[in-house]
């Protein structure tokens, strides 16, 4: 069992997020206001806690949540071995992993700010299977 340490989005793609208490999750569609919401594979993007708290004691930055333009920041999952088509459920959401990692673009804002990304190797993506809302401190877990 997992923790959701934050929820995040951003009117722009390739834009840090900025972290909100609660989100709507939309059925094949993605979290409601985010840029990347849309009728496509990459709907929701999911990023370890402990990825995110190794990478910033690395780099020795004052790191926010959302800075790697990760909707879910998670605690206590084995991101790192999931697989495409694995499902997490968190409150009445249900997710499934459609894609591992991604490729950066050149232009975007977080590798500036931060110097790298690693979304491309550590970053999971998902499609919203089964609609609902998930807030901060909620649970999730592989189903």
């Amino acid at each position: 069992m997992g923790k959701v340490i934050a929820i995040c989005r951003s009117e722009k793609k390739g834009t840090v997020k900025t972290p909100i208490e609660k989100g709507e999750f939309i059925e094949d569609f993605g979290l409601k206001d985010d840029a990347h919401a849309g009728k496509w594979h990459r709907q929701v993007s999911l990023l370890s806690y402990e990825s995110f708290m190794k990478f910033k004691d690395t780099v020795k930055i004052d790191l926010k949540y959302g800075v790697f333009g990760e909707n879910l920041l998670v605690s206590g999952l084995d991101l790192e071995n999931s697989k495409v088509g694995d499902r997490f459920k968190a409150n009445d959401v249900v997710l499934e992993i459609t894609q591992i990692g991604k490729k950066c673009h050149k232009s975007c804002e977080i590798r500036s700010i931060v110097g790298n990304c690693i979304m491309p190797t550590e970053g999971i993506f998902a499609r919203v299977i089964k609609a609902g809302s998930i807030k901060t401190g909620d649970q999730i877990c592989r189903i």
